[in-house]
């Protein structure tokens, strides 16, 4: 009977390790969609705190956990390379990967002075990016 469950449990954790994966599969985003800045601009100087406004065109923005074909939530990178981002798995949220679940398309950053880069990805309900990744040119900014 104690193997029986244990079988049962072992079977049970890698149905249950085995739909987290499937989770983490990278969707399509529909072809064109795009991710921009609406500000601050590429080179500009501003000061702290500064207003970032997110733009959207070929997808429509969801809390994230909304499960709704052609959604996603905004992230913001800051100082941080996209190639230093694991793609395949969701988003961790810190200072550096900043996290719009809300839903929002607007946020208020405060920024040491000196020069920073920042740049946007879109990515799915789970945090998750699309595949291919749905991602801005990165910027660069001056903060005084």
């Amino acid at each position: 009977m104690n193997k029986w469950i244990a079988g049962l449990a072992l079977a049970g954790g890698v149905l249950l390790a085995g739909s987290a994966l499937a989770q983490m599969e990278r969707a399509s985003a529909p072809e064109g969609t795009e991710v921009y800045f609406i500000s601050p601009e590429a080179g500009a100087t501003v000061e702290s705190p500064l207003t970032v406004r997110m733009g959207l065109k070929g997808m429509g923005v969801a809390p994230a956990g909304t499960q709704a074909e052609g959604t996603g939530h905004h992230h913001l990178l800051v100082d941080t390379p996209l190639d230093e981002v694991d793609l395949d798995q969701p988003l961790p949220a810190n200072d550096a990967m900043r996290h719009f679940g809300g839903g929002q398309t607007e946020t208020t950053l405060e920024l040491e002075s000196g020069e920073h880069t920042l740049q946007l990805l879109f990515m799915d309900a789970n945090h998750v990016s699309f595949d291919p990744p749905v991602t801005s040119d990165p910027i660069t900014i001056t903060v005084e």
